[in-house]
């Protein structure tokens, strides 16, 4: 029998590990980070794989580094003799010596509004939401040392529409990752599948870090609405100043274009409902807060940097 080992550290992980499972594809080990691991290398949406391990009774090994560098992660690897690796949430790059140890290979998985090789890097979800594309892709493919450089073994699209943050997109994720892993792990196994090299120009997307979550209330009402769902939980969030608090919005709504409240500046906060939602003048419109990390009053200014 095959052996696979799933690098992996988050929520997403788990969940694509669980439909690997009903479907009779036997994980071998899991490679995952302890809390204090994750808390340290600022993982987003952080999930403990134990529960799940101990109930498909597979084994867990916590490495020395996140980047797996360290010569005690790489002999674990060595000696385990793994046919196939796969990515559930593990952001940083297999170290080529894992990869010569596998005998088939590492599959990596990463999405874009485009397909590859455009799109490479750093937060691809979050920025095709700020960027109001349209759709995503999700590709699977065979891992190289470099950045998302493989050759191409499947890929499945889908909508950012409307109502979808990047949670949304990660449900989409979770979904169409573990149908390609399904469809393709026996290919590979069996040998009956050819990746197909990336063609064209490589573009990359740039890290982002929690700082880049400060709204720029001097933006259009559907970029800021377009921002706070691209970055909202599981990530850091979009957030504000009222005085000198830190204020994050996470969920938000464009409320309306043509109430007017002519007195009213760009930033202030113009009502506040029995609900605790509240509204936001904004150029061009009103946007709707549905949930926010604390209590505003009417009449407040929200500010790009805290007034102390």
């Amino acid at each position: 029998m095959k052996k696979i080992v799933m690098c992996g550290c988050t929520r997403s992980g788990i969940e694509i590990a669980k439909r690997l499972f009903e479907n009779e594809i036997k994980i071998s080990c899991f490679v995952t980070l302890t809390p204090k691991q994750a808390k340290n290398a600022n993982v987003s949406d952080y999930a403990s794989f134990s529960e799940i391990a101990k109930k498909m009774k597979v084994p867990i090994y916590h490495p020395k580094l996140y980047s797996l560098k360290e010569k005690k992660d790489q002999e674990f690897f060595k000696k385990n003799d793994f046919d196939l690796l796969i990515l559930g949430g593990w952001n940083r790059l297999i170290p080529n010596e894992i990869l010569k140890s596998l005998t088939i290979g590492g599959i990596g998985v990463h999405g874009s509004s485009e397909f590859l090789p455009k799109g490479k890097g750093r937060s691809p979800i979050n920025w095709s939401i700020i960027e109001g594309k349209k759709r995503f892709i999700f590709h699977i493919f065979l891992l190289k040392p470099d950045i998302d450089n493989g050759d191409i073994l499947d890929w499945e699209m889908c909508d950012i529409n409307s109502w979808d943050s990047c949670l949304t997109i990660y449900y989409k994720n979770e979904i169409l990752t573990s149908k390609m892993l399904i469809k393709n792990i026996p290919k590979l196994f069996d040998g009956t599948i050819v990746p197909k090299p990336q063609k064209g120009e490589s573009t990359f997307y740039s890290k982002r870090t929690p700082e880049d979550g400060k709204i720029d209330w001097t933006k259009n009402l559907f970029e800021i609405h377009d921002f706070i769902r691209a970055i909202t939980k599981p990530y850091p969030g979009a957030f504000s100043y009222i005085g000198k608090k830190k204020i994050y919005i996470w969920k938000a709504q464009p409320f309306d274009l043509k109430m007017t409240y002519f007195s009213a500046k760009v930033g202030q906060i113009i009502e506040v409902m029995s609900t605790g939602d509240f509204i936001i003048n904004c150029n061009s419109g009103l946007l709707l807060v549905t949930e926010a990390s604390s209590i505003v009053k009417k009449n407040q200014m929200f500010t790009d940097n805290p007034i102390i």
